[in-house]
Parts: C-alpha cells; structure tokens; sequence
C-alpha cells in the first residue's frame, strides 16, 4: 500500500516548518506547558511519595489522571473535530492553569491527610482538561502548515522540542524541590503555564477542515475514529506496540523510590533521572530532523522499542547513578524513533476532518498508557518488589515486539521514502 506525497527532488530544508510564525507560536507554547506539566507531575510524585512512602500511592498517580482522560478521549476526539480547535486549547489550558494555582494552594498549608486527598483530585480535574487538549492539539498543529510537504518536518520539531522540554522541566523540577519549597516549584509551574497561555491566544484561529460525506450521528462519530484505526493494520499495529511498551516497559513512575532508596541521590538526582530519557529523546529527534527515517523504517521501529525494553532491565539492575543516567538515556533514543514513526503514521493516513478523533484514540493507546503503565508499575512493585517490576516490565515489551514481528508483516515491511509510505 502507498500514499502519494507531494514531496519533489528538492533538497531537505531541515528548518521548513521553523519558518511559519504560528507554527513557532504553538510549538514555544508547548515547550512551556510540556515544562510546567513535567515540574508539576515530578513535585507531586516527590509529595506524595514523602506523605506516604507507599509504592503504590505514586502507581495511583497515573491511574487518577488516565481514567477521566480515557473516560472523556473519544467524546474530546468528536468536539475537536467539531468546534475551533484553537478554543478548545485556549478553554484546557486555561483548565491546567487553574489546577496548577490549586496545586500551590493546597501545598502551602501543609502535608496533612486533607491535602494528599486534595492533590489526587486535582489530577483528576487536570486529567479531563488533559483528554480534550490532546485530540485539539494534535489535530491544530498540520492546519498552520501552508502544505502538506512540511508535515514531516512539522512532526520532528514538534517530537523534538517537546523532548527538550522534558528534559528541562524535571532538572528544573528537582532544583526546585531541592532549593526552594514544594509550593514554590508548583508557582513556577503555574508562571510557565500562564506562558503558554498567551502563547495560544496569540496564534491565529482556523476554521474546521470540510467534512467528507453525509454528517454523523453523535455515536457514529464518537466511534469512527475507532472503527478509522482498527480498519488500518499498519496504524493498529504501530499503536498497539507502542501501547504494550508503554504499559509494562516504563519505570518513571518509580523513579522516586530509586533515588532515594536504590541510588540514594535525593530529589536533585531525581530530577537527572527523570530528564535522562527526554535527553536521549531530544538528541535522537534533533538527529532524525536532519535525517529522516526512511528505508526499512518497520524493522528499525521494532528494533528500537526491543532497545527500549532491554535498556529498561539493565537500568533495573543498576546500583550506580551514572549507568543508570545512561541506560535511560538510551530508552529516550529509542523511544524517540517510535514516536516519530506513530505520529508520521497517523498524520498520513488520516483525512483533515478526522483527526481530532483518531487522536483521541491514539491518546488512549499511548497518552493515558503512560499513566496506568505508572499504575501497573505501582502495582507491580508492591507485589513484586521494584526492582523485579520493572525487569517483567522490560521482559514483557520485548516479548511484545518478538510477537508483533512476526505477526505485523506490513509494520515490519515499512518503508518512508519520501514519495509514499508502503507496507
């Protein structure tokens, strides 16, 4: 199977997409929501862990923010189709700002029962206005790209500046905790949110891309971004691997118990280990800017997730900071390579007007996947130590790409030349 592109025999302009303001609007705004939610999301870790000592009180972290996520994605997926996309993000980011200035309420009178409870509710509220920004975000971005040819490029920048964020928002993070106090790091998760805020308004509305064909019941339409992806083998089965690797292969949501119990680092190690991976992302995408993926791009996605996998038991069996640092360094490189695979995916092979409701299923697969993988995690270390839970975790994801490469001949098979995409 191909999709023509529109690509000619020009040479790769690695900087194409930077050269569209609105584009450098959305993605500097998203450079600071992507730092104050990895600020937030890494100082709530460290209080709760402090407040409860409980493995599975930070496993419950996740699950608290992906079930109204999951609960609202396809419904999201249908508004963001439905209504402006730059209003939806304007109205949710709005929503998170006003979680993060609850955060520093609630954190400047003091850790007793009342305000652990607090902190959970307020990643449930966060977790809802989470689920309708994704689908608006990710649908808003290829409609300020003046044609399709810049997408690729558009993808990267996004994937890698998003990775830069990442690895900034935890080492800010853990400077916080460690310098200041814990509702001084959530104030300056609200600054940065206020940031990318302004940032939103000021890129310019566009209308909703025309819908192909008769309109859809409200049902109909909740389900056809579903029905869109189980219907595309090669989309499923890129989605379903990254899910699964997701799911069992992450240990960043124990990332506390190794610092302070394993590694013994306290919160400004903390904040390196949890930027390690996000460094290693950011490099691999600033690398695949300049040279995309392209030949044989199946095997090399299945390859770099078994990668992931691997360097997920190794980290789990490390004692030394500095190995660690590098063993999840080396699951950012490789995770990288998947997302931008997914995302090249998605993006191609969905229509203009659908796209708000594929990403609500892809925010299922992956988004949400990353907090029940924290639940899992959590689960798993009560019951099986931390350590033995993240060695199934990596053991389970390798399973998982041993199974998909042999049964998903047209992810394996993948090709990305310029011209198509072929399975």
């Amino acid at each position: 199977m191909s999709v023509p592109s529109n690509s000619s025999d020009a040479p790769h302009d690695p900087y194409a997409a930077l050269r569209i303001p609105d584009f450098r609007r959305l993605i500097s705004a998203r450079v600071c929501l992507t730092m104050a939610t990895r600020i937030q999301g890494l100082v709530v870790s460290w209080q709760i862990f402090k407040l409860t000592e409980d493995p599975l009180a930070l496993g419950l972290i996740g699950l608290t923010e992906a079930i109204p996520s999951i609960a609202v994605s396809l419904y999201a997926g249908h508004v963001a189709d439905s209504v402006r996309r730059k209003n939806i993000i304007v109205v949710t980011v709005t929503a998170l700002l006003l979680c993060a200035v609850a955060l520093t309420f609630f954190s400047s009178y003091g850790a007793s029962l009342l305000s652990q409870h607090a902190l959970y509710g307020v990643i449930f509220v966060s977790g809802i206005a989470r689920g309708f920004l994704g689908p608006a975000l990710f649908s808003f971005m290829p409609q300020l790209l003046p044609t399709r040819d810049q997408l690729a490029n558009a993808i990267t920048w996004n994937s890698t500046t998003y990775q830069a964020a990442s690895v900034l928002g935890p080492a800010v993070g853990g400077y916080l905790i460690a310098h200041l106090d814990v509702a001084n790091s959530y104030l300056v998760a609200t600054v940065l949110l206020a940031v990318a805020l302004a940032q939103f308004v000021l890129i310019a509305s566009r209308p909703l891309p025309v819908m192909e064909g008769e309109r859809l019941s409200l049902q109909d339409s909740v389900l056809s971004g579903m029905r869109f992806i189980w219907n595309n083998q090669l989309v499923l089965a890129a989605l379903s691997l990254d899910l699964f690797a997701v799911l069992f292969g992450g240990a960043v949501a124990l990332l506390p118990i190794f610092a302070v119990d394993i590694l013994k680092v306290g919160a400004a190690g903390l904040g390196h280990l949890e930027a390690a991976p996000a460094v290693g992302s950011v490099l691999m995408a600033t690398f695949l800017t300049y040279y995309p993926l392209r030949r044989h791009a199946g095997r090399k996605l299945l390859w770099a997730v078994a990668g992931f996998g691997a360097a997920t038991i190794c980290f789990a069996l490390s004692t030394t900071m500095w190995l660690s640092l590098f063993l999840l360094f080396l699951t950012g490189v490789f995770d990288s390579v998947s997302v931008v695979v997914r995302q090249t995916l998605i993006h191609t092979f969905t229509p203009e007007h659908m796209k708000g409701r594929v990403s609500a299923v892809n925010n299922i697969f992956i988004g949400s996947s990353n907090e029940i993988g924290s639940f899992e995690s959590g689960v798993a270390a009560k019951h099986l130590g931390v350590v033995p839970s993240v060695i199934f975790g990596g053991t389970v994801t390798m399973l998982v790409v041993a199974f998909t490469a042999l049964r998903a001949d047209k992810l394996r098979n993948l090709d990305m030349t310029p011209d198509r995409v072929s399975a």
